[in-house]
């Protein structure tokens, strides 16, 4: 019953994580303007995502335009661009391989170890998928920051972590948390099995007892022909 409970949060935690893992990659959230100066009154909002960038202007007219060229981004979007789409491939790879090693799924059959298998390996795959999101998201945030206390930077220039980068740092760990939960499962039945395997039934103790007991009335009978 625990391993099933196990399974579910497994498989909620990575459903979620790869509608998020999807939502980062596609938002331009990416990189916002930033408010400097108290008397600097700003009519429109700039975001720069990982396909496009827009431009919202006084709230309420937004444009986006589609990067002419992979080669205008700069290395931190370029990096992240590459390293987002493969984490979209890796987590719905993973959420398959979980879907075929659930409980409920009768494709596999009904051992319980090879299933435990499938889950392990969808668990190292989520958690490798929150590895690879963690990176590009902490990668230009860095570059973020560096900028923006960079006195050699423009103030115009200069931009604020978007809502993107906060997704996806929530996305990595709830990846992160979807692979342990399924590697729990996979310790889970191992422990089951050794368990069963190691103490004898009650069954089996009480016939052997039996058989003993009435052998040495077999050898007497011998003893008397």
């Amino acid at each position: 019953m625990a391993s099933y409970a196990l399974q579910i949060a497994g498989l909620v935690f990575s459903g979620i994580g790869m509608v998020g893992t999807v939502a980062v990659t596609i938002m331009p959230q990416w990189r916002v303007s930033a408010f400097i100066g108290s008397n600097i009154v700003v009519f429109e909002n700039i975001w720069e995502g990982l396909w496009m960038n827009c431009i919202r202007h006084a709230n309420i007219r937004m444009q986006c335009k589609v990067y002419d060229s992979l080669l205008a981004l700069s290395p931190d979007l370029q990096a992240a661009r590459g390293l987002m789409c493969a984490a979209s491939v890796l987590s719905l790879l993973a959420f398959m391989t979980a879907i075929l090693g659930m409980k409920c799924t009768r494709l596999t059959g009904d051992d319980e170890n090879v299933k435990s298998r499938i889950l392990l390996t969808a668990g190292i795959l989520f958690i490798i998928t929150g590895i690879v999101v963690l990176i590009p998201v902490s990668w230009v945030a860095n570059s973020i920051i560096q900028n923006f206390y960079n006195p050699v930077v423009d103030p115009g220039q200069k931009r604020e972590l978007g809502e993107a980068l906060y997704i996806g740092w929530t996305t990595a760990l709830v990846l992160i948390a979807a692979g342990a939960l399924f590697s729990c499962v996979f310790c889970c039945t191992e422990k089951s099995n050794s368990y069963r395997y190691s103490v004898p039934s009650h069954r089996t103790t009480q016939r052997s007892f039996h058989v003993g007991k009435k052998s040495p009335s077999i050898y007497s009978k011998s003893q008397y022909v």
